[in-house]
């Protein structure tokens, strides 16, 4: 149909009209037509943690950002109340869900523009408030995933070719890689290196300390956490245990191999517990080197494993029908871990590694409660960074916060995830912090950065519920042993036992004078320095611990009641 409409509103509107009309053209535009603003907003349609999925019928409708040519109508449409609201995804019914772009967000070190030089506060507000609507709605969901087993087991070697499968180490990497492991004898160690960067770890073929990486599938982003398998190195073990959601026990089926690590003495025992009291729900189960000479994909090896696994982790505490899921697989060939298995193999039809985390249902995670990062570690990096995960709440850039026990204010000034530099970051992320306002030799593992508004809790003295797992002798009052509690460890002393409970009923007995194996009580701890510590009801990764003594677990636990709060 014809424009009747005598005034141009594009510029495709001349009707093939040629350069000589252009300054009758000029005349008749609209000056008064609505300013366009270009959407921000990638189609991408992943959501934050937590969120339901979103209708594809349904639209994202963004207030304008206003420009040095809006009109103050334009600029007081929206308020920036209503950029909070759609910040944190109250009106989820209001957002459009396209397949994803790819595209990143432009944000250039950590700072966000609202388009004009010295615009209002609430211009820049709304700016900040887009920004995160943009970041959060686009992200994969974020997991921790740790892997965990006896020495030798291919922990560091999956993780490697894991890399190598979704495309976060080239072909050329893990050629040089090769050829330098041929150089030493240790052929078959190449895709391990991936994980294991420093020498003494390449040359004892031992992972000592935790070893980090990232990969992405189609639904999730995974932060890789390859934790040491010797006895020697088991406290770094228990740091990475205590940022994970979800743990990877390897287990070798070479023969002889698997016999040894999960006897008495192995590792395989310890750290199935070791995760499951730092609170990890999930359980994967690796049953590696499959390709062996001595297994050669044999059904009968890899059911006997299962079931002698089975009645453990039960006891554990792991639900075998929720909580585990076992996976046969060659870490050194890839067999298993990216591509099903198919007609290969006749006793397994499930899913690969990478298809059954991909498909874990989303995690629980409340945003809504005040900040806590657990400090991992430290390390300068044109100022200094720190390195933690967020165990709740969320953060932005620009924030101020304080860094408990120490009571030192510090400015959040630059937020990286994985490689990503990010305007903000929530709850389940791992995320390396730059700070400024605080001296670097001051940080250490373990401090908590929190609001001044809801400090973390800081004391010596606390009362817990203990479980009494191996332990030969008797514990008095009196009774000292090291604490690992989230990143950090502490000499404790047991003061005063206050009650032992029973296991079957619940009921609560006072007047004990020792505790002895496999027995539950409530007893009130001191601790020889003061160190960062929460209610279990209130923080959970902040009030769960393991008791350790001459180089094993003897017990663990949770946090009741803070007392002495410094």
């Amino acid at each position: 149909m014809m424009n009747t409409n005598p005034t141009a509103e594009a510029w495709d509107d001349s009707g093939g009209a040629t350069s000589n009309n252009l300054p009758n053209q000029m005349a008749q535009l609209n000056v008064n037509a609505n300013v366009f603003v270009p959407s921000f907003l990638p189609p991408a349609a992943t959501l934050c943690q937590g969120d339901t999925e979103i209708p594809r019928e349904t639209k994202l409708n963004l207030p304008l950002i206003p420009s040095q040519e809006a009109t103050p109508a334009d600029s007081q449409a929206s308020s920036p109340m209503d950029w909070e609201n759609q910040a944190t995804g109250t009106d989820n019914s209001e957002i459009e869900s396209e397949e994803p772009s790819g595209e990143a967000v432009p944000v250039a070190n950590g700072s966000v523009s609202n388009g004009t030089e010295g615009g209002s506060k609430a211009a820049k507000k709304r700016a900040m408030a887009k920004m995160l609507v943009t970041e959060r709605v686009r992200r994969r969901e974020h997991v921790n995933i740790v892997f965990i087993g006896h020495v030798d087991a291919g922990k560091s070697t999956i993780g490697g070719h894991l890399l190598y499968l979704t495309n976060m180490v080239d072909k050329r990497t893990l050629e040089k890689y090769e050829k330098e492991a041929k150089e030493k004898n240790r052929e078959t160690w190449y895709l391990s290196w991936a994980l294991d960067t420093n020498m003494e770890e390449r040359d004892k073929g031992k992972t000592v300390e935790i070893g980090r990486a990232y990969f992405e599938t189609e639904k999730k982003h995974f932060t890789v956490l390859d934790a040491p398998g010797h006895k020697s190195y088991v406290p770094n073990m228990i740091g990475g245990a205590a940022q994970a959601d979800v743990a990877v026990l390897v287990i070798s089926a070479r023969r002889g191999e698997f016999e040894t690590g999960f006897e008495k003495g192995g590792q395989t025992q310890e750290h199935a517990i070791l995760v499951k009291t730092a609170g990890v729900k999930h359980l994967v189960v690796l049953i590696n080197k499959m390709d062996d000479p001595t297994v050669q994909w044999e059904g009968g090896r890899y059911k006997d494993i299962v079931g002698k696994l089975t009645p453990f982790l039960r006891k554990v505490g792991f639900n075998p029908k929720s909580d585990i899921f076992f996976i046969p697989c060659s870490g050194q060939t890839g067999q298993n871990l990216k591509e099903p298995l198919g007609d290969f193999c006749s006793f397994y039809t499930g899913p690969s590694f990478i298809d059954y985390i991909d498909s874990l249902p989303p995690f629980d995670r409340d945003c809504d409660l005040p900040l806590r990062i657990v400090i991992a570690d430290k390390h300068k990096d044109k100022g200094t960074m720190v390195l933690g995960k967020i165990e709740s709440g969320s953060i932005t850039v620009g924030q101020s916060l304080l860094i408990m026990p120490a009571k030192d204010k510090l400015d959040v000034i630059s937020i990286v995830v994985d490689e990503e530099d990010r305007v903000d970051a929530i709850v389940g992320e791992t995320v390396k912090i730059g700070i400024k306002g605080i001296d670097e030799d001051t940080i250490f593992p373990g401090m908590v950065l929190c609001p001044a508004s809801s400090l973390c809790s800081v004391t010596q003295l606390f009362d817990c519920k203990l479980v009494i797992m191996d332990y030969k002798s008797i514990i008095c009052p009196g009774f000292s042993c090291v604490m690992h509690i989230h990143s950090t460890t502490a000499e404790v002393e047991i003061t005063h036992i206050i009650a032992l409970i029973d296991k079957k009923t619940g009921s609560k007995t006072k007047g004990a004078r020792f505790l002895k194996q496999d027995q539950i009580a409530i007893v009130r701890f001191r601790s020889r320095t003061t160190i960062c510590i929460e209610a279990f009801k209130d923080f959970p990764q902040l009030g769960r611990f393991t008791l350790r003594e001459e180089q094993r677990t003897i017990a663990f636990g949770k946090v009741l009641k803070v007392i002495d709060r410094a």
